[in-house]
């Protein structure tokens, strides 16, 4: 490509990027400004039970390990979820792999029934996991529409699991 055309490519492409920047600004500040709605904050816990389910894929050769698996929740959030993962070990020393999860969410959530998507991401770091699961923006329904929030969990020795919910709703 001629240096000429070149230079003009670069400068059309960033003036792109900013304008998609500037665009995506202004519709977050302009969503934001436009909703005075009451928010209520709260916090939910309690434990849950895992069933996991090996999927064989048997028509892809992948290094992809993939699992449906079924959830009961107690304590603060009463109900059940369906979700799938798909994982992958990388077999370094000290396990590293990563993991992604989609997980429909259905119960009574402090009172409030409904349903919500949960999405997961996490990565195994030699050892060292950081997980993340957060409420799928505009994926709540029925009373729990307008959820939004962050999910943690925590496994005992032992195999016992724990949820800890920071979550917002309208009021």
């Amino acid at each position: 490509m001629p240096k000429l055309r070149q230079s003009y490519f670069h400068v059309l492409i960033m003036a792109l990027c900013l304008c998609c920047t500037f665009a995506f600004a202004q519709t977050s500040s302009n969503s934001g400004a436009t909703s005075k709605e009451a928010v209520l904050t709260a916090h939910a816990s309690g434990l849950f039970e895992v069933k996991m389910t090996p999927q064989e894929d048997k028509a892809a050769e992948t290094p992809f390990g993939r699992m449906r698996f079924d959830k009961q929740f107690h304590g603060d959030l009463e109900g059940a979820s369906k979700g799938e993962m798909l994982s992958l070990g990388t077999g370094a020393k000290g396990s590293s792999g990563a993991y992604v999860a989609l997980e429909r969410v259905t119960g009574t959530l402090q009172g409030r029934s409904g349903s919500f998507t949960l999405v997961h991401t996490a990565i195994m770091d030699r050892g060292v996991p950081q997980l993340t699961i957060t409420v799928v923006p505009d994926s709540g329904n029925g009373e729990l529409t307008g959820i939004a929030g962050r999910l943690d969990i925590k496994i005992e020795e032992g195999g016992k699991h724990f949820y800890d919910f920071e979550y917002t709703l309208p009021k």
